[in-house]
């Protein structure tokens, strides 16, 4: 897929993810098995949401990025990214933060990071 595709993509599911949490996050955390059980965990899913949406919207403003060293470092922060998001998500799982629906971040984060990765080998060497 093209960097503009992948970019907008990526920049849509931080976006839905953003606003769930944000808007609806007594839904959204039960059905990862976390209760939000006072005022401070609704807010600290809120404050979770500020750096969803600021992914969202680098990938967003840079999804017209042309192929190239700078695109190569963007693929390769995006894979640091969701890198991060298996190994956080995979540890709540172990540890029975996460259950239920939670075992879905870790799938959720290693395709992420699998297309991340193809797109960084997909630009062209500097």
């Amino acid at each position: 897929m093209n960097n503009r595709f992948f970019l907008t993509a990526h920049s849509g599911i931080y976006t839905l993810f953003t606003l769930a949490l944000f808007f609806m996050p007594s839904i959204m955390w039960p059905m990862y098995g976390v209760e939000i059980n006072d005022q401070y965990a609704y807010f600290l899913s809120q404050h979770t949401s500020i750096f969803l949406g600021g992914i969202a919207a680098i990938s967003w403003l840079l999804r017209d990025i042309e192929p190239g060293k700078l695109a190569k470092n963007l693929f390769l922060a995006l894979v640091i990214l969701n890198g991060l998001g298996v190994f956080i998500t995979v540890y709540a799982g172990l540890t029975g933060v996460f259950v239920g629906f939670g075992w879905s971040d870790p799938a959720f984060f290693s395709i992420l990071s699998a297309l991340s990765f193809i797109q960084f080998k997909k630009q062209p060497q500097a």
